[in-house]
């Protein structure tokens, strides 16, 4: 389907940092009507995108938003969601979070949102430096957690379906249990090579190639790469890495990390026996 036989929506977007920036130009481009709050002031930015931007929060949701995205940090979720004055809301809304995990925003909306508001946990599978180019054939995994206005359900789905996203209907569980380990091992990979520095070079193997764009990737504006997110990332997806574990623990039990260094651990190993090897024989 299309995007011109979309119904237009009014979103309103909490959270104005790099990877709302990055969504928002394909929502306008599609005509949809943009207005944002955020903790900085994006007023200048806002303009030249043609967002309407608002600095006080019942002011933002007494605009008639059909969906309130939700694209903060992972770690701030919870204190914006359980500040927002509710009440302030004219109508049934659908609100979207658009974060990299997906049982904690999901439980946090549904303890702490208006039963008439709708529920649609998401995760575009890219951001400005992987999609920055187009949409299609990436990933938007979604789970429709509690709807009853379908049509703006729809609406909004199709501003990626449109895009040529490939379109993934999972639980949240299920989509936490396969990101606990790949997104976490690529992050976690990717700022053990952001700390080494790695950079390219004239005589570049494909596979070194390779670690270079996880690199970027991971250290792009909007890929999830701030330290608070990292950090997000690891704590709560935790409890499928290392079940059981107490919060108190999580620093010497992630089981994780604990295969991430025994990994290093076991190619050192290797390496060194096999150079005492050589200088026994020489």
């Amino acid at each position: 389907m299309s995007s011109s036989s979309q119904n237009y929506l009014k979103i309103g977007i909490i959270g104005f940092g790099p990877f709302a920036q990055f969504l928002v130009k394909t929502m306008i481009k599609q005509g949809h009507s943009i207005r944002a709050t955020s903790r900085s002031d994006y007023t200048d930015l806002c303009t030249q995108l043609g967002v309407s931007f608002f600095r006080d929060m019942n002011a933002f949701l007494e605009s008639n938003n059909d969906v309130i995205l939700l694209s903060t940090s992972i770690l701030s979720l919870s204190q914006v969601i359980k500040t927002l004055p509710l009440n302030c809301l004219r109508k049934p809304t659908l609100f979207v979070d658009v974060l990299s995990v997906k049982e904690y925003p999901r439980d946090l909306m549904l303890q702490v949102l208006p039963s008439d508001s709708d529920v649609l946990c998401t995760h575009p599978m890219f951001g400005p430096e992987s999609g920055g180019h187009g949409w299609k054939d990436l990933s938007f995994m979604y789970d429709k957690v509690r709807i009853t206005n379908e049509a703006t359900c729809s609406s909004f789905l199709q501003i990626f379906s449109s895009e040529g996203c490939k379109m993934m209907e999972m639980t949240c569980e299920e989509h936490d249990k396969l990101a606990a380990r790949s997104q976490f091992l690529t992050h976690t990979i990717g700022r053990v090579l952001a700390e080494m520095k790695v950079e390219p070079t004239p005589i570049d193997t494909k596979g070194f190639q390779k670690l270079v764009e996880v690199e970027e990737v991971t250290s792009a504006p909007g890929e999830i790469c701030s330290p608070n997110n990292r950090y997000g990332l690891w704590l709560y997806l935790h409890h499928i890495l290392s079940v059981g574990i107490h919060k108190s623990d999580l620093h010497k039990n992630n089981t994780q990390l604990r295969e991430v260094e025994l990994a290093f651990e076991t190619v050192k190993q290797q390496l060194l026996k096999r150079t005492n090897e050589e200088l026994e024989q020489s």
